[in-house]
């Protein structure tokens, strides 16, 4: 069996059809065969103290190979070891956006309601979606080094060294692999004296449909390593990409994570709070802070924005400019509590709950005027109590329940007192021209710790 490979960085999700490429960081390819791919995700932890990076894959595949694999550089020898399947579903359920509600009664007309909660109310329906890879010649020293090989999960794995690119390039096809990209991308990761691993898909464990091909995930794996700096493999993902390629990000530190210069996402996250400004209660998670202490760089910071002819319009999700750039945005960010990482384990609760205030009513008791009368009292001071405690709504979200018993395999994974960053970015085929930095979030030495769990009025959907 020959292997086809298309080099890889960290996650991968490959789509090749009559109308061009959308790749992600690893990628896959199959001899004469068509691979449908969705947008990638990757989970990164960093340690910046011990230098230490982890990040976890997560490829997910339709189409009729039947042999394929990918290739992903690290910087030094990695770990590996199986995550649990549903991994992201776990994530994009963990961060569900919330919303803004408050009690309503059926039985009971106010005459007026909480003008202030309108437009969180309004929100309410946005906040129910989810946000949604040997040696050689005796006598002579081997050209490419295996230093390690075994199995993770479903998948078979090699890792491997090399001095020479084209040394490189001759093992992997002496190994049936068929490697698609040029000898220049793996040079650039040969001459920072990274470490590759090979990795081999077994589709005999997917799902295969009635037409033959097959459809499904293969086993998240995750990647420990030591690093100097927090960084992302992206240039081996360009000799795929025609166009542009997407990526989700969730990113654990000490601290909020950006990208850098032109990347950062500040040019959606800034105007988007200053869109924000007036709502009840202020700017929520934070942001009026940020805004205050960036606010002599505001100026500088949206006239680059227009320069690189990047518009924000509230509610909207951002459109390229003239090159096809997408700026960055921040879908989630949250330094965890001690209540947060329990909502893993069911101590703490997923949502807050919105009183009933017509409970232990029913509209037939309205029917009798004088009963009907007293109720009314009753249920008007049930929503006085709810509006004198939470005057400005309860935060809400919605996920079915065997999912929220499910965020459990997040723990151990997530860790109190650290910062999530979730972030995504559309990439253009010129923005891949070197490995991505995710660096702290910061902007000419102003920090930026504000979080962003709750939509906004200026949020896009």
């Amino acid at each position: 069996m020959r292997i086809r490979l298309i080099g890889a960085a960290l996650v991968a999700l490959l789509s090749v059809s009559a109308t061009g490429v959308e790749a992600a960081c690893c990628y896959f390819s199959a001899k004469n065969t068509d691979i449908l791919q969705p947008a990638q995700k990757v989970f990164i932890t960093w340690d910046p103290a011990e230098k230490l990076e982890t990040f976890t894959v997560q490829p997910k595949f339709e189409g009729n190979a039947l042999d394929f694999g990918m290739v992903i550089p690290t910087p030094t020898q990695p770990k590996l070891n199986e995550m649990p399947r549903d991994f992201f579903k776990h994530l994009a359920i963990y961060t569900i956006m919330k919303g803004r509600q408050f009690p309503q009664s059926k039985l009971l007309y106010l005459g007026q309601r909480f003008e202030r909660g309108d437009r969180f109310n309004r929100l309410r329906d946005a906040s129910k979606a989810l946000q949604e890879g040997e040696g050689k010649g005796a006598g002579e020293r081997p050209k490419v080094i295996v230093l390690e090989a075994g199995v993770v999960g479903s998948l078979d794995y090699k890792i491997i060294t090399a001095e020479r690119a084209d040394d490189l390039y001759q093992w992997l096809k002496e190994n049936k692999y068929t490697y698609s990209g040029d000898e220049a991308t793996l040079n650039h990761y040969v001459q920072k004296k990274w470490i590759f691993t090979v990795m081999k898909i077994d589709t005999m464990q997917m799902k295969r449909n009635k037409d033959g091909s097959f459809d499904g995930e293969v086993t998240p794996t995750r990647f420990q390593f030591s690093s100097d700096k927090l960084v992302y493999p992206l240039k081996i993902t360009q000799i795929s990409v025609r166009e542009k390629t997407e990526a989700l990000f969730y990113v654990q530190a000490p601290f909020k994570v950006d990208l850098q210069g032109d990347m950062t996402y500040q040019y959606t996250w800034v105007p988007m709070l200053q869109g924000a400004i007036g709502c009840s209660g202020g700017i929520p998670g934070g942001g009026q802070a940020w805004l205050d202490g960036f606010k002599g760089q505001i100026p500088p910071l949206m006239a680059r924005a227009n320069q690189l002819n990047f518009r924000f319009i509230a509610g909207q999700r951002p459109q390229p400019n003239n090159k096809g750039h997408i700026p960055t945005t921040m879908e989630w960010a949250r330094k965890l509590s001690k209540d947060d990482v329990a909502i893993f384990t069911g101590k703490a609760p997923y949502t807050e709950t919105v009183p009933d205030v017509d409970e232990g009513f029913t509209a037939a008791d309205m029917n009798d005027a004088q009963r009907a009368e007293a109720i009314r009292k009753v249920i008007q001071a049930r929503l006085n109590k709810a509006r004198q405690a939470r005057p400005i709504g309860f935060l809400v979200r919605h996920a079915p329940l065997d999912d929220v018993r499910n965020l459990q395999q997040l723990a151990g994974h997530l860790s109190e007192s650290s910062f999530i960053t979730k972030f995504r970015k559309i990439f253009a085929r010129d923005e891949m021209n070197d490995d991505l930095l995710i660096v702290p979030a910061r902007y000419n030495g102003s920090e930026d710790s504000s979080e962003y769990e709750e939509m906004l009025p200026s949020s896009p959907p």
